[in-house]
């Protein structure tokens, strides 16, 4: 098996190769870099070369979109934080890992490679597993999302501290990627795609698991709903926001959402839907469609 340079290996460590006075030989220390807080410590991003565990090749990439699943394990060193190894994501870059036990989701560090194991999507520090509900020596099946969180919780994670849980994940969603996880053959690679949003009701209880339909889109002879048409116990997805109507309106047509404009800017939203449940399919429709920060809230 040849490992990645970097496996395991801190960020902030650089290898100083220094010749010896007289004796024409060179020789390798290890310094390790001051610790640095702010945005600088999470640069320079690290993406590393390609390299095999077993007869698999595993390449790193900057993959914005990064979206699978698979199995998490808990680490066994004394990584601190609430941090995590990825054979492929740059390091560091920031994920959500939900579990698909229990739909719990939470934001971690990815700053080391590995598991150098095939079948394990992500290893995650002791920390990180105990902040997820995971026992140490355990194993679990997950959805790994790469994301951009703000300044605010990369600094929380920087610092050792667990950022604020999402939005947990809704049961229709988790059969979804329970199904992708079970049709995925462990030595492959993941796709890293997101799940698709269910074709069919998979309970007898439509009014909590069939996708309500998402409104028209806006036509020149339909106007498309406003905010004050949208019941206020109601939930919506938030997709994007513009500062001109125009904008917002050529994003809104395709994804079948509507434009209102409650202060200064113009907003794209799905909806509205009932529940969590109803609006999880849209929500992966809008982040499907390259608008990643999209999110659930109740109508305003």
């Amino acid at each position: 098996m040849r490992l990645p340079v970097n496996q395991y290996l801190p960020l902030a460590a650089l290898i100083v190769l220094a010749g010896c006075a007289g004796g024409g030989q060179a020789g390798a220390a290890l310094q390790l870099a001051q610790p640095q807080n702010g945005p600088a410590a999470d640069y320079p991003v690290v993406v590393g070369d390609a390299f095999t565990i077993g007869d698999r090749t595993w390449t790193p990439s900057d993959q914005l979109n990064y979206d699978a699943v698979g199995h998490a394990s808990v680490g066994t060193d004394d990584h601190a934080g609430i941090t995590a190894a990825n054979k492929t994501l740059p390091l560091p870059s920031y994920a959500e890992v939900t579990s698909l036990d229990t739909g719990r989701t939470i934001l971690v560090r990815v700053e080391r490679r590995g598991p150098m194991v095939n079948d394990t999507l992500i290893e995650l520090s002791k920390d990180a597993a105990r902040h997820l509900g995971m026992a140490a020596g355990s194993r679990l099946a997950v959805r790994l999302r790469r994301t951009n969180p703000p300044e605010q919780e990369r600094a929380m994670l920087r610092g050792g501290e667990p950022a604020p849980d999402r939005m947990e994940t809704p049961e229709p969603l988790l059969k979804v990627l329970r199904r992708k996880l079970a049709e995925q053959s462990p030595l492959v690679a993941p796709t890293s795609k997101p799940p698709a949003a269910p074709q069919e009701t998979p309970s007898p209880s439509p009014s909590m698991l069939e996708p309500q339909k998402l409104p028209a889109p806006p036509t020149a002879s339909a106007k498309p709903p406003e905010a004050e048409h949208v019941p206020k116990d109601s939930l919506i997805v938030q997709v994007a926001a513009f500062s001109t109507e125009a904008s917002a309106t050529k994003v809104a047509k395709p994804l079948g959402g509507f434009v209102s404009k409650p202060d200064k800017y113009w907003l794209v939203r799905l909806g509205p839907f009932a529940n969590g449940a109803q609006a999880a399919p849209a929500l992966e429709k809008a982040r499907a469609a390259g608008y990643r920060d999209a999110r659930i809230q109740r109508a305003d």
